[in-house]
């Protein structure tokens, strides 16, 4: 197949709206999809809190933190991300990693609440900062949430994550003595990114990205809370 062929079989399996775009645009959108992927999201905040922060693991030595680190992106991205990959490759439930339709998301929604409530678990058990707990929480009323969502529209777990962060940024920033505005203005910039990304490239509507937004604040306030 020529070029052009190749080309034209491309856009037919994009979105509407990234097949207007141009390549570059697409392939930038597409990157930062992946680079903020959900699953990914923990990992990022809890290497924050156990690198960049100057006292929210103070007085931990530096192998513990990377234990720490890699236990939470075992848990939240690994697991997860493997679990679709048996589930895809066994031909139960899913059809192919990208989860593309509601009916696909109902069981691997499901193990991930599991992942994430029993990351909850061990962080409220073991006395971690009440941040992370707090935090862990939230992302587990988000899954949660989300999978209710997918009951009756496809809700976007990337707006969903957003909103997560930026919620998160802001609840802490409040309880934080080193509070400032660097986390919380790279936590917009993510989010912004992210959402104008999937808005770009992917299959999800307006309503879907923005209620997925709005969810995954509701849940980080629900986890801070309780």
């Amino acid at each position: 197949m020529d070029n052009t062929g190749q080309n034209l079989s491309l856009k037919a399996k994009m979105p509407d709206s990234a097949a207007r775009l141009p390549a570059w645009v697409y392939f930038l959108a597409r990157f930062f999809s992946y680079l903020f992927h959900p699953v990914f999201i923990p990992t990022y905040v809890m290497a924050f809190l156990l690198f960049v922060h100057p006292y929210a693991y103070g007085g931990m030595d530096a192998r513990t933190r990377g234990l720490r680190l890699f236990s939470v992106f075992f848990t939240t991205a690994f697991f997860p991300i493997f679990s679709v990959f048996l589930l895809w490759r066994l031909r139960l439930f899913t059809h192919s990693m990208q989860l593309k339709t509601s009916k696909e998301r109902i069981v691997p929604y499901a193990l991930t609440m599991i992942f994430y409530f029993w990351m909850w678990h061990v962080f409220n058990n073991i006395g971690d900062p009440r941040a992370s707990v707090h935090f862990f929480l939230g992302n587990f009323a988000a899954v949660c949430l989300a999978w209710f969502c997918n009951i009756y529209f496809k809700v976007s777990m990337h707006s969903v994550a957003a909103g997560g962060l930026v919620a998160f940024a802001v609840l802490f920033s409040f309880h934080d003595n080193y509070a400032s505005g660097a986390y919380l203005g790279i936590a917009f910039l993510v989010a912004g990114i992210l959402m104008t990304a999937r808005l770009l490239v992917s299959d999800h509507n307006r309503f879907e990205i923005y209620s997925g937004f709005f969810a995954g604040v509701v849940a980080m306030i629900v986890g801070w809370v309780f």
